[in-house]
C-alpha cells in the first residue's frame, strides 16, 4: 500500500518533533528531552534557534490546510516555549515538560483526523487568547496610569 504525500509529511513531522522534544533519555528516570532543550542551553540564541526550527511544523501544517485559528494555537505553543525557555534554569526545566513540537504535531494529527471538532476547539482558544491579550493591555494601561498618577502626586507634594 502506497503512502500519500500527507501521510509521509505527518511521519516526517512526528520524527522531527520526537528529535526536538524526546529523543534523549535521562538515565535512571522515565524523563526524556530533546535537541530543543539542548539548544535552549545556549544563552541568547538557543531558544530563538529552537523556535525557528519549531516553525517547520507550523509551516507544514499551513501547507496541509490547517485553519488559521489552529495555527495561532500552534504558534502560541512555540512562543511560550521560547519565552519561558529564555528564563535561566526555569526555562530549561520547562523544556522537559512542555514539548511544544509534539503538542503541535498532536494538534495537526487531530485536525487531519477530525477537522470539525479541532476547528471549534482552536477557534475557542484563539478567541480566549485574544480576550486575554486585550485584558492584559488594559491591565498594563491601568497600572501605567496609576504609576504616573502616584509619581505626579509625589512630585507635586515635594
Amino acid at each position: 500500500m502506497k503512502k500519500t504525500k500527507d501521510e509521509k509529511s505527518r511521519q516526517r513531522l512526528e520524527r522531527l518533533a520526537w528529535y526536538l522534544d524526546s529523543s534523549i533519555k535521562v538515565p535512571g528516570f522515565k524523563a526524556r528531552f530533546g535537541l530543543d532543550a539542548l539548544l535552549g542551553l545556549i544563552p541568547g540564541v538557543g531558544d530563538t534557534v529552537g523556535a525557528l526550527v519549531s516553525g517547520v511544523v507550523i509551516t507544514e501544517a499551513a501547507r496541509l490546510g490547517v485553519p488559521k485559528s489552529l495555527l495561532v494555537k500552534m504558534a502560541f505553543n512555540v512562543a511560550l516555549d521560547a519565552v519561558v525557555g529564555a528564563v535561566p534554569v526555569l526555562g530549561d526545566l520547562f523544556d522537559f515538560v512542555w514539548k511544544a513540537n509534539q503538542r503541535n504535531v498532536q494538534l495537526l494529527n487531530a485536525y487531519l483526523d477530525k477537522p470539525r471538532e479541532t476547528v471549534v476547539a482552536s477557534r475557542l482558544f484563539a478567541w480566549g487568547l485574544g480576550a486575554g491579550l486585550v485584558g492584559f493591555v488594559f491591565l498594563v494601561g491601568a497600572l501605567g496610569f496609576l504609576l504616573v498618577r502616584a509619581l505626579l502626586t509625589v512630585v507635586a507634594g515635594s
